[in-house]
C-alpha cells in the first residue's frame, strides 16, 4: 500500500497516470476519477477520449476542473481516488485569472477532509528549461510550489520517467 496520499510526478506522456492507474486498482476499492482537462478544442477532446477509454471500465469519473477539493471533501472512507491532473487543474485557474492562493487551498482543504485514500497526478517541470516568457516562468513556479505542497502531504512520491517510477519519498508497493 501507499498510505492515505500519493503524489505521482512526471513529465508529459512519461506514464505518470497509467502508474497512478495501477496504483488504485491494487487497492481493490471501489475507484473514483477526478478529471481535470477541459475539452477546449478538438484535439484536448481526443485525448481525453484516449485516456477515458485506457482506463476502462470500473471508475466513476466526475469532470471538476476548477474545484476538486470539493469532490475529494465528499468522497467516501472505502473509495480510492486519483486526481487527474494537478497541472491541468492549475492551468485552468490560470486560463481564467484566479487567484491561485485562493483556489490552492481549496484543494488542499479538500485533500484534508478526505477520508478515501488519494492518489494525485501533477506533472514535474522543473527538470526543463527556464522558459522565455513572463507567463510560463509564473506557471512553472506555480507548479514546482504546488508539487511541493502536495509532496508535504504525501506519504508516497513518485517521480515516473519512461514508463518507470521511482520512489522519492515513500516506498513503492
Amino acid at each position: 500500500m501507499f498510505g492515505q496520499r500519493a503524489l505521482v510526478l512526471g513529465g508529459s506522456a512519461s506514464g505518470k497516470s497509467v502508474f497512478a492507474e495501477g496504483l488504485a486498482k491494487a487497492t481493490g476499492r471501489a475507484r473514483l476519477y477526478i478529471a481535470t482537462a477541459q475539452a477546449l478544442d478538438a484535439e484536448m477532446a481526443q485525448k481525453i477520449a484516449r485516456h477515458r477509454q485506457m482506463r476502462g471500465d470500473g471508475w466513476h469519473t466526475v469532470e471538476a476542473p476548477l474545484d476538486p477539493g470539493a469532490v475529494l471533501a465528499g468522497a467516501r472512507a472505502d473509495q480510492v481516488v486519483l486526481l487527474d491532473c494537478a497541472t491541468m487543474w492549475l492551468s485552468n485557474h490560470m486560463l481564467a485569472e484566479h487567484d491561485l492562493d485562493t483556489a490552492e487551498a481549496g484543494l488542499m482543504a479538500g485533500l484534508a477532509a478526505c477520508p478515501a485514500q488519494v492518489i494525485i497526478v501533477s506533472n514535474e517541470l522543473g527538470l526543463s528549461m527556464v522558459p522565455d516568457n513572463a507567463l510560463a516562468r509564473r506557471f512553472g513556479n506555480a507548479q514546482g510550489r504546488l508539487n511541493q505542497r502536495l509532496a508535504a502531504a504525501s506519504d508516497l512520491v513518485a517521480l515516473v520517467v519512461a514508463g518507470l517510477p521511482v520512489a522519492l519519498k515513500g516506498a513503492l508497493p
